[in-house]
Parts: structure tokens; C-alpha cells; sequence
């Protein structure tokens, strides 16, 4: 392949529709919500899961976002991992109020729906422009003075989500893995330099700041004053208070922002040493490089491995320049 392969994130699901979501959660809703649901859009086409996600309007006027799932699929625990953290979130974090949750059980399968704060926004990043990343990176940087102290106990740390891809490179060089396909021909040269940083991450990816952990265009929304939202926030870890922004940065490299610059300006990573950075890019390498020509886990969209590709893609590609690969 001679260029990075193009992922719509506003294209990215096919979500049942609202007959999908048993009787006996609706009634369920209903009770919890105090007020009957008048009407529920389209699902939204964003994200990578099967689960039930749509604006709704109930019939005291509200207007609320509302997922479901049951628990035969990943998004059931996404769902509830998100109700439980964002209802600690610190107020100065612009995440979606949690309204209400509901449960109910249809034919011995366990169902589960959360409701949000309807937030009317768009989704930066499809590309990426100068305005918004501005936009972004303060939030960011907001977030990360929020997030510390942690808002909740026991989180892991967020070396933990790749631990078992940190050996990817490796494994590939000793041909326990095949090379995957669709990236960079050079790739090969620098798979070497690739482990090595990879496997220096538990002790380069570490901090007690809370993380969002899974910041991607599709996972932020600015609104009509241009105010920056998150969604979804079911990854919460422990890290470096750059971890979210730095994720950002080669997708929004890609699409032509100067972040090399942005990174010696920002207080998140003016201080922070090259090799750290770099540690980091390579383990999100590695991590969307793993099991890359599999099909997707079940529940999951195939534009996962788009994803996964194109992540892959910039995250070596913005390695690249930094290490003159």
C-alpha cells in the first residue's frame, strides 16, 4: 500500500434500530426516566460496536442520548463501565451527564441501557483543522489538570490495555507473527527499533493521572459555542497526563497540523523527554498492528481494522519523522 487507507468515523456502524431494544427494557426506561419516550432517531453511525446507540426525545420535551445492549455483546460492559465513571467525573470535565440507567431481563438475556445529556455537537478530526485541534488540545489540557487526583479508585494503569501487544514487533521479527498487511514497505527496517521502544513502556508509560484512554475523532463532539465534549468514557486509566492529547497527534499530523511544534508548546509535553513520546507511539503501533488481517472480534464492525490500519499507519508515519526512519 502507498498511502494510508481512508476511515469515514462518521461511517463506521450498522446499530440495530430502536425495535431491536426488548419491551421489557423500554418499560423499564419509562419508570427510570419518569416520562415516556415520545420518538428515537436514527442510530448513530459512528463507533465500532453492535450496541443500540440514538437521540431520543421524550414526551416532557427532553432530548436525551440513549444506548442499550444486551449482554451477549462487548458494548453491555462498555456501557455500564461508562455510567459508573462518568457520574464521578469532576464537573470541570465536558463529558455527557449520565440522566438515568435501566436493566431489564428478556429470554434469559440480561439487558442494560444508559441516558445522557443530549449534547448537539459535531465530530472534529474528519480532518482534522487548525481551529479544532486548537480546540481539542485546551480541552485536553483542561482534562488533565481535572483528572488528577484520579477520580476513582482502583483504575489500572494504561500500559495495562497494551500489555499483551507489547511484544508484537518481536514476535513479528521471530516470525511468530506475520507481518501485517496494508503499512509502509519500510516497516520491515524498522521493526528492530519498534520492539525496543514498545518493550520499554512499563517504565516509560506511567502516571497517577486518570485517562480517557480512547480519545479518537469519533469520541469528541464541539458544540454550537464550541465548547469540546467526550464520550465515551468506559477505558478510564492510569498514566501520563498527556497520554489522551499525545493520541491524537499523528492522526492530526496526517492531516497536515504541525504537531511536532505543538508538542515542544504544549505544558503537556514541553517537559516531557523525546523518548517517552516515542515509547508511546510505538506501543499504540504495535497494539493496532495486532491481529490486524483477523477478522473482528465478535460484536464489532469490520471498519475496526480500518481503524486499526489507518492508527497503525500514522502512528509509525509520525514515528518516522521523529526518529528519521
Amino acid at each position: 500500500m502507498s498511502r494510508a487507507p481512508d476511515v469515514d468515523y462518521a461511517a463506521t456502524s450498522a446499530r440495530p434500530d430502536w425495535t431491536s431494544v426488548p419491551a421489557s427494557l423500554r418499560e423499564a426506561l419509562t419508570v427510570a426516566l419518569g416520562t415516556g419516550i415520545k420518538s428515537v432517531a436514527r442510530p448513530v453511525s459512528s463507533g465500532f460496536t453492535s450496541g443500540f446507540a440514538a437521540r431520543a426525545t421524550l414526551d416532557d420535551g427532553r432530548q436525551v442520548f440513549l444506548k442499550a445492549a444486551p449482554d451477549t455483546v462487548h458494548a453491555f460492559k462498555a456501557y455500564r463501565r461508562e455510567a459508573e465513571v462518568v457520574a464521578k467525573l469532576p464537573a470541570a470535565i465536558h463529558a455527557p451527564a449520565i440522566v438515568t440507567t435501566a436493566v431489564s431481563s428478556d429470554a434469559g438475556v440480561q439487558w442494560f441501557a444508559v441516558v445522557s445529556e443530549w449534547v448537539d455537537g459535531r465530530m472534529p478530526g474528519t480532518p482534522w483543522t487548525a481551529d479544532d485541534f486548537a480546540r481539542v488540545t485546551a480541552s485536553c489540557e483542561r482534562m488533565a489538570d481535572a483528572l488528577h487526583p484520579s477520580p476513582l479508585d482502583g483504575l489500572g494503569a494504561f500500559g495495562d490495555l497494551a500489555a499483551g501487544d507489547l511484544a508484537v514487533p518481536r514476535q513479528i521479527l521471530a516470525g511468530e507473527l506475520p507481518l501485517p498487511t496494508g503499512l509502509q514497505e519500510w516497516l520491515p527496517r524498522v521493526l528492530p527499533e519498534l520492539a525496543d521502544l514498545a518493550e520499554a513502556a512499563p517504565k516509560v508509560i506511567v502516571g497517577d493521572n486518570a485517562a480517557h484512554s480512547d480519545l479518537r475523532p469519533d469520541n469528541l463532539l464541539i458544540d454550537g459555542s464550541g465548547v469540546c465534549w467526550a464520550v465515551d468514557w468506559n477505558w478510564l486509566t492510569l498514566g501520563p497526563r498527556w497520554v489522551d492529547w499525545a493520541g491524537l497527534l499523528p492522526l492530526a499530523q496526517h492531516h497536515g497540523i504541525d504537531t511536532f511544534t505543538a508538542v515542544r508548546r504544549s505544558p503537556l509535553t514541553a517537559d516531557v523527554p523525546n523518548d517517552h513520546l516515542d515509547t508511546f507511539a510505538a506501543v499504540i503501533a504495535a497494539y493496532m498492528m495486532n491481529h490486524l488481517d483477523n477478522p473482528p472480534p465478535p460484536g464489532c464492525t469490520p471498519a475496526l481494522r480500518q481503524h486499526q490500519r489507518l492508527s497503525a499507519w500514522t502512528f509509525l508515519n509520525w514515528l518516522a519523522v521523529r526518529r528519521e526512519w
